[in-house]
């Protein structure tokens, strides 16, 4: 788990998944957010793998901006999230889109994720 800035947030739920095509974002947490629902992009292509054995069909689509790093040393990206409705414990998922982006190298190992920034290397750690 990472704890970027998202929109004007800081999120400490948030699940890095490599394996996953997509970023996602919990109704709840644009709700929690305060994020204006003009904002958000109409959808409707389902996806599967998210609910076990079922399908979800995303309520819409946001770009915001995704910040890690610290203020001496940040990067930030815009990202697309698709917004789906149902309850997670997480605030967020950043799968492989978001890895992309960033250019961000992930160390299972240590649980770390390296990505550049202006002034060296950003080193996110796990927050458990």
């Amino acid at each position: 788990m990472a704890d970027p800035i998202i929109g004007m947030k800081r999120l400490t739920k948030v699940l890095m998944d490599g394996g996953s095509g997509l970023n996602i974002m919990y109704a709840e947490t644009l709700n929690a957010m305060g994020i204006d629902r003009a904002c958000i992009q109409p959808i409707g292509a389902p996806f599967h793998g998210i609910v076990l054995g079922k399908q979800v069909v995303p309520l819409r689509q946001i770009d915001l901006p995704v910040t890690f790093g610290d203020p001496t040393n940040y990067r930030m990206e815009t990202l697309t999230f698709e917004v789906v409705g149902i309850h997670e414990t997480y605030h967020a998922i950043q799968g492989h889109p978001c890895y992309v982006k960033f250019m961000a190298v992930p160390n299972y190992t240590y649980l770390k994720l390296k990505m550049m920034g202006p002034r060296g290397v950003i080193t996110i750690g796990t927050s458990i």
